[in-house]
Order: C-alpha cells, then structure tokens, then sequence
C-alpha cells in the first residue's frame, strides 16, 4: 500500500560563518609586506638575548649609584625651584595654547569655517604643529629666543595648539545642528550661533581636552630642559652630565610623584565636569 504522505522535508544545514574574514589579494600582499618588514626590521633594532644578558649587571651597577636618592637641603631646595618652573611652563603654555586652539578649530571645522573651503589652511597648520615633535620645538625656540624657561613655553603652546586645535574642531563639528539652525533661521551670525548654541553643547569635552593637554605638557615640560628649554629636566640632563646619579634619581622620584599628582587632579577635574 503505497503512503499517500509526503516525504519530510530535509532540514536545512544552518550556515556557519567562516572562522575568518575573506581576504583580498592586494589585503594579503600587504599583510606580507607588513611582517616582512617587521621581521627584518626585529634583526636591526630589536635587541638580542645576548645584549640584555650583557646589559642587566651594567644596569643593575647604575641603579646601585643612583641610592640612596641625594636628600641634601641645598640640593632639594634648588630642585623644588626647578619644579615650579616645571609647572609654570606647562600651565603657562597650555593656557595660551587652549585660547589660540580655540579660535583655530573654529576656522578649520567643517561646516562650521567662516573661511569656506580656505579652511583647510589653518586645519593643515594645526596638523603641521601636532606633527612636528616637541623636541624639535624646543630646539627651534631654544635657538631664537635663548635657553630657558620661555622657549619652553612657547614649545607647550605649539604643541597644546596641535593637540586641541583638532579635537575642538572635531567636537564643533559633531555638535548638534538643531539649535544652530534654530539661531541660522532668526538671522544670527557665525559668531552668535558659535557662542550662543556650539560651545554650550561642547564645552564639556572642551574641557575634557584640555585637562588632557595639560597633563600631556606636565609631562612634556620635563623632558623639554634636556635641551635647554627649562624646567627640572635641564636639572636632570646636568646631573647626568656630572655623572651626580644620586641627584639624578632624587629628580626622577620628583618628577614621578609630579606626574601622579597631575594625573590625579586631572582626573578628579574630568570627573567634576562631565
């Protein structure tokens, strides 16, 4: 007797994703490129077991040197001034670097410039100065205004330039168009509706970025004396001169519970104002 019932339908295999993404040849020559590249450049700078072996007692001799850190009164009072400057320079220059900042993501944002498709110009001088290392700053500076303490601020505002000149201008484009239509519609200018509907709705991450840019200048101030720009690290560099290791490790001590501080307050500031 034959079934008049149909026969059950296969299930159907349910589709497995592949464990890997599909590669294009031209993604895959690059990807060779790439590790090739990485491994030949791992024989010319990637230090060998044997140099670390040969290295560690050296190193292990210098850190003897460098204890007990020098406690010396004279020594710490000079130090502490070396560490005000230090501050002043990074607090100094990430002030005026935030103020210049501010109207320079304005020009280069977009869809937001008074200068139209001119806006590029300051959006390239900003990249110009985020691009450029600090060092090189403070060499350029060092040898047109003198060594001290004023070619180092003027590195921190460069540099606070071309870290906050982009993310201001990134954040005022993200900023919501709706009340800035609302001012466009009633005849406000370029300079009302910034004021008036763009720095409200980004002022909290234009504050967050410049809490980040000063803890960045702390930072970079103290690495800016090694050539002349000063603050603490000039102290650092003339230690390690004189071969005065002592010295030398009472200013890193100095330098790492600055840069704790910093951290800690930025923090606590980012956190108050979000």
């Amino acid at each position: 007797m034959v079934s008049l019932t149909s026969p059950s339908p296969t299930p159907a295999r349910p589709l497995v994703p592949p464990r890997l993404p599909s590669i294009s040849p031209i993604s895959f020559t690059l990807i060779v490129v790439v590790a090739a590249l990485f491994l030949a450049s791992m024989g010319q700078v990637a230090p060998s077991p044997e140099k670390l072996a040969n290295g560690l007692p050296r190193m292990a001799e210098l850190v003897g040197r460098m204890l007990p850190p020098n406690t010396d009164p004279g020594f710490l009072q000079r130090m502490g001034w070396r560490i005000l400057e230090t501050l002043q320079i990074a607090l100094v220059g990430t002030v005026f670097g935030v103020i210049v900042s501010l109207p320079m993501g304005w020009l280069a944002a977009r869809g937001i410039s008074p200068l139209g498709a001119l806006r590029h110009f300051p959006r390239a001088l900003v990249s110009l100065f985020r691009t450029v290392p600090d060092l090189v700053w403070a060499l350029l500076f060092v040898s047109t205004l003198g060594l001290g303490a004023v070619a180092g601020t003027m590195t921190i505002v460069v540099d606070t330039i071309g870290f906050c000149g982009r993310f201001f201008a990134e954040a005022m484009e993200e900023a919501d168009k709706k009340p800035q239509e609302a001012l466009h519609a009633i005849g406000a200018n370029r300079v009302t509706v910034l004021c008036g509907a763009i720095l409200p709705d980004v002022m909290p991450t234009l504050i967050n970025s410049s809490l980040f840019a000063l803890e960045k200048a702390v930072r970079a101030s103290v690495v800016l004396g090694l050539v002349g720009a000063g603050g603490i690290g000039q102290e650092l560099k003339v230690a390690f001169d004189l071969f005065q290791y002592r010295n030398a490790s009472a200013i890193i001590l100095a330098i790492f519970v600055i840069v704790l501080a910093m951290e800690f307050l930025t923090d606590r500031l980012r956190a108050k104002f979000q």
